[in-house]
């Protein structure tokens, strides 16, 4: 069995306080962090590569559109990467959806040993039909997915909708809720200033033991919280 902490966690485009994301990143410790509105105009890659090497970890999937990033702590391998557009509508911004398939415990140039993750961000759309009409679309890459590599999935993303809704409820359907299924800290996560809603999520394959999730509550961390973007982070422990 192996266990992975992964975080999601929509960055603003670092528009605010860059290095309290840094902190608050790098405070989590996570193995995988799936970040929403990274840069992605002038210097986007260098600032994507500057971010990852800040928090001690590597960029393993994501391109310029839609601003996704999937970094990989030191104890993840990546094997493959995907970058899928989703279908465009007129006036909306563009979405899409980054995989990463990554090894945790590979024995040095065997490959042995291994336990194989599918990790997925996405960044949902306001408008409630697009938002309904991309995560059918995620539902179908991240089932291919599955079927090509032979592993588990966890999709991970800003849903801009809350629980109970049609999107939410599509995604919860296939996959574990993992903070309703083991709730820790706290669950709600937008505004980082006065959370009111809960609309950032991590669903897990049903495969996956779900050991706890939710926002982080230590104070040293959470101090940051409102000073780097207006989201906050959910953080995720997983055995699988």
């Amino acid at each position: 069995m192996t266990d992975v902490r992964l975080l999601t966690y929509n960055v603003r485009a670092l528009k605010d306080d860059p290095l309290a994301v840094i902190r608050v990143i790098r405070g989590l410790n996570p193995d995988v962090a799936c970040l929403q509105e990274v840069p992605r105009f002038l210097l986007w890659r260098l600032k994507r590569l500057r971010l990852a090497k800040a928090v001690g970890m590597s960029v393993a999937a994501g391109r310029r559109p839609a601003g996704l990033a999937v970094l990989a702590g030191p104890r993840a391998r990546v094997v493959h990467r995907e970058f899928h557009l989703l279908r465009y509508y007129p006036l909306l911004h563009r979405r899409a959806l980054a995989i990463a398939v990554l090894e945790f415990g590979t024995e040095p140039g065997t490959g042995e040993g291994a336990s194989r993750l599918i990790t997925a961000c996405t960044h949902l759309d306001l408008q409630s039909t697009a938002r309904r009409a991309h995560t059918r679309e995620v539902l179908d890459h991240l089932d291919r997915a599955r079927e090509t590599y032979r592993a588990p999935v966890v999709v991970a993303g800003d849903i801009n909708e809350q629980p109970g809704g049609p999107s939410w409820a599509l995604l919860a359907a296939r996959f574990q809720d993992a903070n309703a299924v083991a709730p820790t800290g706290e669950p709600l996560t937008f505004t980082s200033r006065h959370p009111r809603r809960r609309i950032d999520g991590i669903f897990a394959d049903p495969a996956i033991d779900v050991r706890g999730c939710g926002v982080p509550t230590d104070p040293a961390i959470a101090t940051d919280y409102p000073k780097a973007t207006d989201h906050r982070p959910v953080l995720a422990e997983l055995r699988f």
